[in-house]
C-alpha cells in the first residue's frame, strides 16, 4: 500500500510539473527566438521583459555599425550621428568597431553592445539569438530603399554569363551575409543548377570590400557582394570601375537595420528612436558616404525581413543560439 501511494504521488508530481511547464510555454510563446526571449505579441522580436530589475539603463551606450567594410572607416562617418545621439539620450555614446559579424551578435548577447546597425542577413540571427529589435533602415528622402546581389568579375575573366562560373572561383563574404553568402548560394542552385564546391570552387574573404578588391586585383574569379558597398567604394575612389564587370542582378533586398537590445529601458530606447528618426543628414558625414540615403526609415522585422526569412527557409538556415 505504501509502494502505491508513493507510485500515485510521484505521477501527481510529473503531471504537476508538466502542466506548469505546459502553462509556462503557452504564456511565452516564442517561435525561432532563443529560450532567453518571449514574443506575446506575436511580432517576431523578442519582447521587453516584464521584471523592470531586468532592464538595462547604461551610463555609456555602445553602437555598432555592420562590418561590411574596415571599421575605421565608418568610425568618422558616423562620429556626427553619435554626438547627435548623446544630446537626443543624454547619454555618453561609444562607437564599437567590431571586426566581424559574429563579434557583434555575441558583444549583443553578452550584453556589451546597446544599439547597432545589423548586415541584412544577419539579423534573423541577431533578432533571434541576441535580442536585436530592428527598427529602421536608412532610406532615400522619396522613402525607395534597399540594394541589389551582384555578381561581378574583370573584364578577360573569361566569365561573360553565370554558366561561365563552372569550374571557376567565386568568392562569398561570410555565411551569415545575405547578398554575400545566402542569395547567390540560393539562386545559384534554384535558377542555374550550379551548386557550390561541386560546379564552381568558394572562398571566404571576409568582408565585401575584400571580395571587391578581390576581383578588381584577380584574386578571385569572381565575387558576390551587395553593389551598395561597391557603388559607396566607387564614389570613394577605392576601386576602378573598369576593373570590376558585373553579370548578375538580384531583386532588391533590404539594406541594414538598426535597431537596439530587446531589455534596453524603454525610455531609452524611444530617445534612441528619436534620435534616429530626428538626425539632420543635410551636410552629415552620413550623407557624404551613404549619397543615396537621405533618412532613417520606420520598419519592422516582421514585414521588411520576410523575403529573407524565405531564403534562410529554402537553405534550411536554423539559428542555433547555443
Amino acid at each position: 500500500m505504501k509502494l502505491k501511494y508513493v507510485f500515485r504521488s510521484m505521477l501527481f508530481l510529473v503531471f504537476s510539473v508538466l502542466a506548469t511547464l505546459s502553462a509556462l510555454a503557452q504564456d511565452c510563446p516564442r517561435g525561432q527566438l532563443s529560450e532567453r526571449f518571449c514574443d506575446r505579441n506575436g511580432d517576431l522580436v523578442a519582447d521587453l521583459p516584464d521584471n523592470p530589475r531586468e532592464w538595462v539603463n547604461p551610463s555609456t551606450l555602445i553602437f555598432a555599425y555592420t562590418p561590411v567594410e574596415d571599421p575605421s572607416v565608418y568610425a568618422r562617418v558616423w562620429d556626427g550621428f553619435i554626438k547627435h545621439m548623446e544630446k537626443v539620450t543624454g547619454k555618453r555614446v561609444q562607437f564599437f568597431p567590431v571586426q566581424s559579424n559574429a563579434a557583434q551578435y555575441e558583444a549583443m548577447r553578452a550584453g556589451r553592445l546597446h544599439v547597432a546597425g545589423v548586415n541584412t542577413g544577419g539579423n534573423p540571427i541577431a533578432v533571434n539569438c541576441a535580442g536585436f529589435v530592428p527598427f529602421a533602415i536608412m532610406s532615400a528622402k522619396d522613402g525607395s530603399y534597399g540594394y541589389e546581389m551582384e555578381i561581378i568579375t574583370y573584364p578577360g575573366s573569361g566569365i561573360e554569363r553565370i554558366e561561365d562560373l563552372r569550374g571557376r572561383t567565386l568568392a562569398f563574404t561570410s555565411p551569415t551575409s545575405n547578398s554575400g553568402f545566402k542569395a547567390p548560394s540560393a539562386l545559384l542552385e534554384a535558377e542555374f543548377g550550379l551548386q557550390a564546391d561541386k560546379d564552381f570552387k568558394t572562398a571566404f574573404s571576409g568582408r565585401h570590400d575584400n571580395s571587391i578588391l578581390g576581383v578588381a586585383n584577380r584574386d578571385y574569379d569572381a565575387a558576390a557582394i551587395a553593389n551598395s558597398v561597391l557603388g559607396r567604394m566607387l564614389d570613394r575612389g577605392a576601386v576602378d570601375q573598369s576593373r570590376i564587370k558585373t553579370i548578375y542582378r538580384s531583386q532588391t533586398f533590404p539594406t541594414t537595420g538598426y535597431g537596439h537590445v530587446y531589455n534596453l529601458h524603454p525610455d531609452l530606447a524611444a530617445k534612441v528612436k528619436e534620435a534616429f528618426f530626428t538626425f539632420d543628414w543635410e551636410g552629415s558625414a552620413l550623407q557624404e558616404e551613404f549619397a543615396n540615403e537621405g533618412q532613417f526609415l520606420p520598419i519592422t522585422y516582421k514585414e521588411h525581413w520576410a523575403v529573407i526569412r524565405t531564403i534562410d527557409q529554402a537553405m534550411g538556415v536554423t539559428y542555433d543560439c547555443r
